[in-house]
């Protein structure tokens, strides 16, 4: 499995992660262990999951928790007025939180990968029109944090 392969999966689990702590109220040590030992690369319910990238899933998530309230505050301002973060449904909160974290603080890999990367997630479990709202959101957060990469190609 190249990885590509495992860090999408590091995402995924990321994002199933997150959403797990903010809707069952888990600390971040109980979910790290919960998901290294029972999700990454095991059988659950009948689905496989690939194995991941662990230090990448657990950067994703601590940086995440770390920094939650700048993360929700700047994800409040790229939404469309009138729909505030707390309004998106926990799922997609917990891609736009990855995403966000990944784009500041993951300089190492590409913004239009990270981009494309979640909204790929995002398809796994939403339709055209939610997707299309995360790339946006996306790209305008990207194109703020990491203007050189986008400044060559607009």
């Amino acid at each position: 499995m190249s990885k590509a392969d495992r860090r999408a999966a590091a995402r995924l689990a990321a994002a199933q992660a997150l959403y797990e702590m903010e809707v069952a109220d888990k600390g971040l040590a109980d979910i790290l262990a919960e998901f290294e030992a029972h999700w990454i690369g095991r059988e659950v319910e009948g689905d496989q999951y690939n194995p991941a990238e662990v230090a990448f899933f657990r950067d994703i998530v601590s940086g995440v928790q770390k920094d939650q309230f700048a993360i929700d505050r700047r994800l409040d301002d790229a939404l469309a007025e009138g729909w505030p973060l707390k309004r998106v449904e926990a799922l997609m909160r917990a891609i736009l939180r990855a995403a966000y974290y990944e784009l500041k603080g993951r300089p190492d890999v590409p913004g239009r990968v990270v981009i494309a990367e979640y909204v790929d997630l995002a398809n796994a479990f939403y339709g055209p029109e939610e997707s299309g709202m995360i790339n946006a959101v996306l790209d305008a957060l990207a194109r703020e944090s990491r203007p050189e990469e986008f400044a060559a190609r607009a």
